[in-house]
């Protein structure tokens, strides 16, 4: 397989099947010389967050993009069809030209999904609870420690009540602005 024609193209799948065709990709390119020619590999790019259940923070993972799933390789007339008959796919996700094959998908705009997984599940570790102990860590209150009142965790952030001249002051917060103590 020849690297400098490696390309990524974005495959159609059902929505919540994605891990289907990903198992589907990877078990091919152990069994099939064909899938090794052409294929180089497979991405769902997934997200962490957090969620409450019984009570308890759980992480949990969630695709960033439903029904779509990434694949770098070689896309020539042997390989199209390859991929396109491949169960629970529908097809690539194309320019909306009327042209045969999809074109690829730059690799700058794959670096900023997976740049974006990563922050996602950098940021989402931290699991904050009201009633929690913080200290701020951004910002003009830097270094002021407070209780989080309120967790908002699809904005990625808090409420803190800060203690300012000995009154209770509510501040928004990011994530990233915060600490655990």
């Amino acid at each position: 397989m020849e690297s400098n024609n490696l390309h990524w193209y974005v495959l159609r799948a059902i929505s919540g099947k994605e891990n289907k065709v990903k198992e589907y990709i990877e078990s091919a390119l152990v069994t099939s010389t064909l899938f090794r020619e052409y294929v180089s590999q497979v991405l769902i790019p997934t997200e962490k967050y957090s969620a409450l259940r019984n009570g308890k923070r759980v992480v949990k993972e969630r695709n960033m993009l439903p029904g779509y799933v990434l694949v770098e390789c070689n896309l020539t007339d042997e390989c199209f069809p390859l991929l396109r008959n491949i169960p629970n796919v529908l097809g690539f996700l194309s320019d909306g030209k009327t042209s045969t094959k999809p074109a690829p998908v730059p690799q700058s705009e794959i670096n900023k999904i997976l740049n974006q997984a990563e922050e996602s599940s950098a940021i989402s570790e931290q699991n904050f609870m009201a009633g929690e102990s913080v200290k701020i860590v951004n910002g003009p209150f830097n270094g002021f420690k407070g209780v989080i009142s309120e967790v908002m965790q699809e904005k990625q952030k808090v409420k803190v009540n800060v203690p300012v001249f000995d009154r209770e002051t509510s501040l928004e917060l990011g994530f990233n602005d915060v600490e655990k103590e």
